[in-house]
């Protein structure tokens, strides 16, 4: 009959788009092709197997999730581009010191903040070298520290308490390389966990973020711009500001120790080594020079950039957005924001106008007519330090959520997933969790996201749960991808200075993701609850999917 004919096409549809989401989470976790060249498939595979049109498909790939990474990018790319970052490290690292706990200490909150605003991988590959050249200065042997070796024909003539002495003397030596080892690895390994839990703090921190807020958007249209900089921010700073502490706790007890004389320097004179690693870090800044024109321009935009996000739409009362474009419908959001910011680096320029003379250090009449004054930011810089390959990447998950939802492949995975309705809430998050850092370790945090988010929103749907209440943890959880060299940029860059072994890595990793999956049951019953209104089903939530 009719009604079955159209009845088998329909599963048909869910069965072509689930062998298409197959497929690629296989070529995202084997990469036998590039991460952003899988994401493309679905413009190929779609239209080939009838589920989309092709130019339904092609819509998908530059949405304003997109724009408002590529905006923040700009922005980001133009702080690297200046130095700004390097000198907010060196500075914040002059005021805390060098003893090893507080340098661990300011490595991870220097490195955490950074990664909320630049890339995480920009992040640790400026910061993993100022860690190498501490180190070295804190390991380098102090004048008569380690004396020459005794030669064995004068070891012979040597008495026994002689030869006593000296076996201790190695044995100690021995003793104190392996606790310089330690320091080594947790002084690298701070850097790159704190890039990756420093990265959840903001919306445009890291990618699993912007797809969360993007599948928000494409799977729940009316749901009110829930998930904006400001509510993600009042959710995700406190949770990262927890995880940062917990990390550094459990690195200082692993590698450190909790000796408060040698690791906090109570009472204790500094050595001749941290008084060496303190003058570089002070050397490295100074050669930084002064803060130019350009640097504090870049500054100025990025607080104002930060700041708009913050005031567009806070929650609590109606942002400066609200009361002059949205009063009709949702024109401005968080991307037009950004992409504003982004166009002024390309139009402000790097030296002060002429007008401004108390700046310069010579009077512009004496000085030599030259060409047109640079940017803030050039194209050319632009194109060379831009992650494109990330806005394909997302591009590739808006496209596949769209097919799961027209294929009707995500209300059937929705009925699939009735019977958890006897399991608690809570207890569903905890596994999730658990299952998105255990896949986390073996594909990109984004792929990651971008495979596991419409299942879930499907899945919350079916048993009645807010869609955030498993969304969140998800996506948290995305991003917390410690146990490998592999699983992220930061950790094949740390791991790739030659202290840690894998071993090292996975027994460190696996304790921080049990914190991390505590953190983040602890965040959404608490005041993620209060922030989202979990507790309760939104009506934004019941939409029907399915072609």
């Amino acid at each position: 009959t009719c009604e079955a004919s159209v009845s088998q096409t329909r599963h048909s549809n869910e069965a072509k788009c689930a062998y298409v989401i197959a497929l690629m989470a296989v070529y995202w976790c084997t990469e036998v092709l590039p991460l952003a060249v899988t994401a493309l498939l679905p413009a190929v595979l779609f239209p080939l197997f009838g589920i989309m049109e092709s130019k339904q498909v092609c819509m998908q790939y530059l949405k304003d999730t997109n724009m408002l990474f590529v905006g923040g990018l700009m922005v980001a790319v133009a702080v690297e581009s200046w130095n700004l970052h390097k000198r907010i490290a060196l500075r914040v690292l002059l005021v805390v010191g060098v003893r090893p706990a507080l340098l661990m200490l300011g490595f991870m909150g220097v490195t955490a903040f950074l990664s909320m605003w630049i890339s995480n991988t920009a992040t640790t590959a400026m910061m993993v070298p100022i860690v190498q050249a501490v180190l070295e200065q804190l390991n380098s042997p102090q004048n008569g520290e380690n004396p020459l070796p005794i030669p064995q024909s004068q070891e012979n003539g040597m008495t026994p308490e002689e030869k006593l002495e000296n076996t201790e003397e190695q044995v100690g030596e021995e003793e104190e390389e392996k606790e310089r080892m330690k320091m080594c690895k947790g002084l690298t390994l701070c850097v790159c966990y704190a890039a990756s839990i420093g990265g959840t703090a903001t919306l445009t921190g890291t990618g699993p973020n912007l797809v969360l807020t993007g599948q928000m958007s494409q799977l729940f249209p009316q749901n009110g711009d829930v998930v904006n900089f400001a509510s993600w921010f009042a959710f995700a700073f406190p949770t990262m500001l927890l995880m940062l502490t917990l990390a550094w706790l459990w690195l200082q007890l692993a590698f450190i120790g909790f000796d408060l004389k040698r690791t906090w320097g109570c009472g204790a004179v500094q050595s001749a080594k941290e008084h060496a690693a303190y003058d570089l870090i002070r050397e490295e800044h100074r050669r930084l020079g002064p803060v130019s024109y350009g640097e504090l321009s870049v500054l100025g935009l990025f607080i104002l950039l930060v700041v708009l996000w913050f005031t567009r739409s806070p929650g609590f009362i109606n942002g400066w957005a609200t009361h002059i474009f949205n009063t009709k419908a949702e024109f401005v959001t968080d991307a037009t924001v950004a992409v504003l910011i982004a166009v002024l680096l390309f139009v402000l320029p790097s030296e002060p106008p002429r007008y401004l003379c108390f700046w310069r250090t010579q009077s512009f009449d004496t000085e030599p007519p030259r060409g047109p004054t640079p940017a803030l930011l050039t194209w050319q810089v632009t194109q060379r330090k831009m992650p494109w390959s990330i806005v394909l990447l997302l591009g590739g998950g808006f496209a596949l959520a769209k097919g799961s939802e027209v294929s009707g492949l995500s209300r059937w995975l929705g009925d699939q997933m009735i019977p958890l309705c006897s399991i608690p809430p809570w207890a569903i998050a905890v596994i999730l969790c658990l299952l998105t850092a255990i896949f986390t370790e073996c594909a990109s945090n984004v792929a990651t996201a971008t495979l596991f988010l419409p299942i879930l929103a499907s899945m919350s749907q079916s048993i009645g749960v807010n869609p955030l209440y498993v969304m969140l943890p998800c996506t948290l959880s995305a991003s917390f991808a410690f146990m490998l060299p592999v699983a992220t940029p930061p950790n094949a860059i740390v791991f790739s200075y030659g202290y840690l072994k894998v071993s090292d890595m996975a027994k460190t990793g696996i304790v921080m993701n049990i914190l991390g999956i505590l953190c983040i049951t602890l965040a959404i019953n608490s005041w993620g609850r209060a922030i989202f209104n979990l507790d309760t089903f939104p009506s934004w939530a019941n939409t029907t999917t399915g072609g």
